[in-house]
């Protein structure tokens, strides 16, 4: 039976790649989208997110949620997803508008209808689920699992001690972290070896006009800021968890989010020694399967939309 799905992102070149594995993979059905400012600013994550859904035939509602943190002012990373927002691909204008309403309403009320049967995917900055469980704080018993993008129990990615999510809204990471569910985190100690190899571009160039327009244009933006590995596609890790669990190892642990460091804001402390864990904590990845199971479900999708092009 496939996971249902809400992915709340940032598009974004990871995000539209984990759109991309969502509808491709036939272990997830992906309910919706809600955007949120991150990677990019509200406009263009949504009109990203839309574009995406058109260009790959997912016919889910994207819904558009906060356009700035809860407390700090917006900032971007277009300098690593270029100005758009998805580096390299240059998508078609979007023809659809986005759903009516409001991301943090659109989580609530669907979740809300079937009570332990959605997961939330979190890909962005986590202001719209602070905010959703700030209004219903009995969405934590309410959601299936809660899976993110974001943190590290180590170093960071935008600066030494933060990435780039949670340092773009440490106040509301610090709230999810602390509403009282399990938090599982897929960050950097996982995200950072998901390399697109250049044997991995080579794959996706047989994938037509998925490889061709999205994938690889899109993921030759990262190569600027990539190691050796090649760019690695943080988004789609939290995605592949949910369809494939055993790909990543956890480790239980309790994370608290720092906020007033001078130096630290945005760090996810992650203590495994604590007694009370809120937190499963990505460590392990295989490598080698992730990719099996990602490219898999890339070339089933460019297989679905070969018909109509």
């Amino acid at each position: 039976m496939a996971a249902s799905i809400i992915l709340d992102c940032d598009p974004g070149i990871d995000d539209a790649l984990a759109i991309a594995f969502a509808h491709g993979h036939p272990g997830i059905e992906l309910l919706g989208i809600t955007t949120v400012a991150g990677n990019v600013g509200l406009a263009k994550t949504t009109e990203n997110a839309l574009a995406v859904c058109e260009f790959i035939g997912a016919a889910v509602p994207v819904t558009e949620g906060c356009a700035t943190p809860l407390v700090r002012p917006a900032l971007d990373a277009a300098h690593v997803h270029g100005e758009s927002g998805l580096g390299g691909a240059k998508l078609p204008r979007p023809a659809a508008t986005p759903a009516g309403g409001h991301a943090i309403d659109y989580i609530i009320e669907t979740v809300r209808e079937a009570p332990g049967e959605i997961t939330l995917v979190a890909t962005g900055p986590l202001t719209n689920i602070a905010l959703a469980v700030r209004k219903e704080p009995r969405l934590t018993q309410w959601v299936r699992d809660f899976v993110i993008m974001g943190g590290s129990s180590g170093r960071g990615n935008t600066t030494p001690a933060a990435e780039y999510n949670i340092w773009a809204d440490p106040e509301a990471a610090a709230a999810v972290f602390a509403a009282g569910w399990t938090v599982n985190m897929v960050g950097l100690d996982v995200t950072q070896r998901s390399g697109a190899s250049q044997a991995v571009l080579d794959r996706m160039a047989a994938f037509g006009p998925l490889g061709t327009e999205l994938l690889r244009p899109a993921l030759e933006q990262y190569r600027a800021t990539a190691g050796e590995g090649g760019p690695p596609v943080h988004d789609v890790c939290a995605v592949v968890h949910v369809a494939e669990p055993g790909v990543f190892g956890f480790v239980p642990a309790h994370v608290a989010v720092e906020t007033a460091g001078l130096l630290t804001s945005g760090m996810t402390v992650t203590d495994f020694g604590d007694d009370t864990p809120n937190t499963q904590v990505a460590m392990l990845i295989d490598v080698s399967r992730f990719w099996e199971l990602t490219l898999g479900a890339y070339a089933r999708l460019a297989e679905a939309m070969a018909p109509r092009r």
